[in-house]
């Protein structure tokens, strides 16, 4: 019998605009609650979300169907809306673009690890340090000028 078996897991990342420190704390789970539903309504799996003030970071598994720009607009879109409904912050907005790495199953759980812990990560370096490592270490080509 022939099928098609994937293992397709992204760790997406986006700030808000103008990386400001505007996710309180007070609020923040629920957040991250809200856009784990989201993925799960566009047909994808949330396996971890977390962040700090200015940014968020999810670990998605999604199916080949999927267009993983479409996620990402869809993700920060709905939430965007959700914060200036629920939160009353008509302000608020994702900043432009995002980050998006593919995930290996050998490393799923390092990376969730890592979502879940970015208040203590963030004690030690800058979103925009982070972020750079990141692009780095996945051989992600860029200009400075052009992240932040």
């Amino acid at each position: 019998m022939a099928s098609t078996h994937l293992s397709l897991h992204y760790h997406l990342v986006f700030g808000t605009k103008d990386h400001e420190p505007v996710i309180h704390k007070s609020w923040r789970p629920r957040l991250h609650a809200y856009i784990g539903g989201v993925i799960t309504t566009l047909g994808g799996t949330a396996e971890a979300v977390g962040g700090v003030s200015d940014h968020v970071h999810l670990m998605v598994g999604l199916r080949a169907t999927h267009c993983l720009a479409d996620v990402a607009r869809e993700i920060k879109a709905v939430s965007s809306a959700w914060v200036h409904q629920e939160i009353r912050m008509t302000s608020f907005a994702g900043q432009e673009g995002y980050g998006g790495f593919t995930v290996s199953p050998s490393q799923r759980d390092a990376v969730t690890s890592y979502i879940t812990s970015q208040e203590e990560h963030q004690r030690t370096r800058s979103f925009r340090e982070e972020y750079l490592q990141m692009l780095k270490l996945s051989g992600v080509e860029f200009d400075k000028r052009y992240i932040f």
